[in-house]
């Protein structure tokens, strides 16, 4: 059996010390014309950031926070994928790995690991526990990059189930959102025996020509609701697929670039009541970017939108963003 690295996230003086100064030098742009934030994420948050993450931020308390967690190297098909591996203290709690998605990391979920691995203690019993299992998608965080093409959501599909294989699950349960959902899907999909179930929280269902035809309320709603997201916020989708090459030079040179970026997806996508901050703090906002940060992601982030995008053309089907 394949043996799993202990590891730590670690950033050195000298990459905090050069987040900093292009901190301080960062060159803005005008601001918006809008008092809304139809136009981007808006100038005065991001000064408020910039000075947060400057002045107030905290990395290695973050470190410390993250490295609480046992964290993992370990050799899967062609990778080095690095995870999070928590243990129950029930010997019998079923194998679960959870997979993020972009713009998220695993730090997204270390506020899960301890009530799944331990539910006693959060008001659920025994039968309700997990080993918890969390890794970094190829390209995302301390992950090897994929230095060639191939790697798509059934790709890293089959590196979960080798992992977990290797971690000695012989079978286990799937959780994932974003682009874990559609690797968690892809799990489901393969049924190579080990995967006794799967639960994602974004669904990629396309409407019926029944239900097209003679439309519901709630049909009505939906559609709209596609239509908005295609015409407003699906430009991130659009940029990654097609040219994450490009995008990446100013995302992996800019830290601020690299966090309105973001921020932007958290600002829209969060039921926050109009601000991310009601939902999360500053900190854990800035401990995902820094994921990103630290690593030099943009780009091999980026791509997995790129492969998909190739791979749904050359069937003939539509990305699902």
């Amino acid at each position: 059996m394949v043996r799993a690295e202990p590891f730590s996230i670690h950033a050195t003086n000298k990459q905090l010390a050069d987040l900093e100064h292009r901190l301080a030098a960062t060159r803005w742009p005008d601001r918006e014309t809008v008092d809304d934030g139809s136009q981007g994420i808006p100038l005065d948050y991001m000064r408020e950031i910039a000075a947060y993450w400057l002045e107030r931020y905290d990395w290695r308390a973050s470190e410390a926070r993250i490295n609480a967690l046992p964290q993992f190297l370990m050799p899967v098909g062609e990778f080095k994928i690095h995870f999070i591996h928590q243990r129950s203290p029930h010997v019998n709690a079923t194998p679960l790995v959870l997979t993020h998605g972009w713009p998220g990391s695993v730090v997204e979920f270390l506020k899960v690991v301890e009530p799944l691995t331990n539910p006693e203690a959060h008001g659920g019993k025994a039968q309700d526990a997990f080993h918890v299992v969390c890794p970094s998608l190829p390209g995302y965080g301390y992950s090897d990059k994929p230095a060639r093409l191939g790697c798509g959501v059934e790709k890293i599909a089959l590196l979960w189930d080798e992992l977990m294989a290797q971690l000695g699950y012989s079978s286990y349960i799937a959780q994932g959102g974003d682009w874990g959902a559609a690797v968690t899907t892809a799990i489901g999909g393969q049924n190579l025996g080990h995967c006794r179930a799967i639960h994602i929280n974004l669904p990629f269902v396309k409407p019926t020509p029944e239900s097209l035809q003679n439309p519901t309320d709630a049909v009505r709603n939906a559609l709209a609701r596609t239509q908005h997201h295609q015409r407003w916020d699906s430009g991130y989708a659009k940029q990654q697929s097609t040219r994450p090459q490009t995008l990446g030079y100013g995302l992996t040179d800019s830290p601020i670039a690299q966090a309105a970026w973001i921020l932007e997806k958290f600002w829209a996508w969060t039921d926050c009541d109009g601000h991310p901050e009601n939902v999360l703090t500053r900190d854990e906002l800035l401990d995902n970017v820094m994921i990103y940060w630290l690593t030099a992601t943009a780009t091999s982030s980026a791509r997995l939108y790129w492969e998909m995008d190739k791979t749904s053309r050359s069937a003939g089907g539509k990305h699902p963003e």
